[in-house]
């Protein structure tokens, strides 16, 4: 039985440095201190299914992915598959989905009401918010958020993740990377620009 618990911490360590996350961020993430963390990883303590799921959705990833290569087969929670969005568009103002790239299941537990879709980062524009090309991105279907939120915007029908700064009528659209100048709207500016998502969580791209 020590081996099952070497054999999950060996995938969370695994699965957390493919998402680039440092022991003690993810322990933040999760209300545990890295040295907890380290000694999940290792094995050196039982670890909780409640936990595991815990650290899965920290992750962003699917909890059954911790368990690989034991020979305890965990029980998954409900399912639900989401579209992932390459192209939409806001003919009349309804926004519709033009081109679907395929689909993608979530835990239920993810999603909390409204509506929801994935759609793939493109790019390093938002590396400094732990955001890599070809990541998929979990966002909630909504047309604005809270100044300081990241969200997918629609500028001239194409989807960029920005984050979303508002103050005195004006609204600028951040990139998480230096090397990219914000871009600064004012509401004469927002004909071909529209907020049409919150993001809500990157999934690990394998």
């Amino acid at each position: 039985m020590d081996d099952f618990y070497q054999i999950i911490g060996k995938n969370i360590e695994k699965y957390r440095k493919l998402k680039r996350i440092s022991a003690e961020e993810l322990g933040r993430r999760v209300g545990l201190t890295k040295k907890t963390i380290r000694r999940y990883e290792t094995g050196e303590i039982r670890i909780i299914n409640d936990r595991v799921i815990a650290i899965a959705d920290a992750l962003g990833i699917d909890p059954a992915l911790l368990y690989e290569g034991t020979d305890i087969v965990e029980p998954v929670e409900e399912l639900t598959k989401l579209p992932i969005v390459g192209a939409v568009s806001c003919g009349n103002g309804v926004l519709a989905y033009q081109e679907i790239e395929g689909y993608e299941e979530v835990p239920t537990s993810w999603l909390n009401g409204g509506e929801y879709f994935f759609v793939r980062a493109r790019g390093d524009s938002m590396i400094n918010a732990r955001i890599m090309d070809g990541d998929l991105l979990l966002i909630r279907r909504q047309e604005d958020v809270e100044s300081g939120e990241i969200a997918a915007v629609l500028i001239d029908d194409e989807i960029v993740l920005k984050r979303v700064y508002k103050t005195n009528g004006t609204i600028i659209l951040q990139s998480e990377n230096p090397k990219y100048q914000p871009i600064v709207l004012q509401k004469s500016d927002m004909k071909n620009v529209r907020i049409i998502g919150k993001l809500k969580k990157v999934v690990l791209n394998f």
